[in-house]
């Protein structure tokens, strides 16, 4: 396993749903860095490998003590959260971007097979949110100094794995198990295909 001593930040794996943040989880642990979680909710069909959640998350905006336990490992928070990041920690954010049309319809799935019914917004309005809350998400990681933030295509990281994997190692100060992330990739588990996103690793 590789020495992780150098990685003295937060590094926050974020996402709209449905959009590869378990995925990225578990190769940034596989990778060496370890993953801050509380495993209650367990892997199912809809993410075979777990959620890789961490219940305290949620309480963010009014109890962020647990973020002294979050440094040099990896911790997933939904982007709506992202602006209650306490100071006096360095951050490197990894937000999963995919295919919008692929996000609505595996959330459409995911929630068919529970058995529960899905909002009465539209997709067309539903893809307009969500590129907002993207956009909003860039500008607040652009205004805070202590916050380093790179988009990660899920599309592209499936259909080319390596350059993505070099590209996010470097991100994150190098030194992560290349090897050991790729083989979590796994494009088997890509099921509600769209259009695609282009690109691999950005700002």
């Amino acid at each position: 396993m590789p020495s992780n001593e150098h990685r003295q930040f937060v590094t926050v794996v974020s996402g709209l749903p449905r959009s590869g943040t378990s995925m990225m989880m578990a190769m940034l642990e596989a990778g060496g860095i370890p993953a801050l979680t509380d495993s209650l909710r367990g892997a199912d069909e809809d993410n075979r490998r777990g959620y890789y959640e961490f219940e305290p998350v949620k309480a963010i905006a009014t109890d962020s003590a647990w973020m002294a336990d979050a440094r040099g490992k990896a911790v997933k928070i939904i982007l709506s959260l992202l602006p209650h990041l306490p100071g006096g920690f360095r951050y490197r954010v990894v937000v999963m971007q995919r295919d919008l049309d692929e996000v609505i319809t595996s959330q459409r799935v995911m929630l068919e097979r529970a058995g529960r019914r899905g909002g009465r917004i539209g997709a067309d309005q539903l893809k307009r949110l969500y590129e907002a809350e993207l956009a909003k998400h860039d500008a607040w990681a652009a205004g805070r100094d202590d916050v380093g933030s790179v988009r990660v295509s899920y599309n592209g990281l499936l259909a080319e794995p390596e350059p993505v994997v070099t590209a996010l190692d470097a991100f994150l100060g190098g030194g992560l198990d290349r090897g050991c992330m790729l083989a979590v990739v796994e494009p088997a588990l890509y099921r509600q295909r769209g259009a695609g996103l282009a690109g691999r690793v950005g700002p």
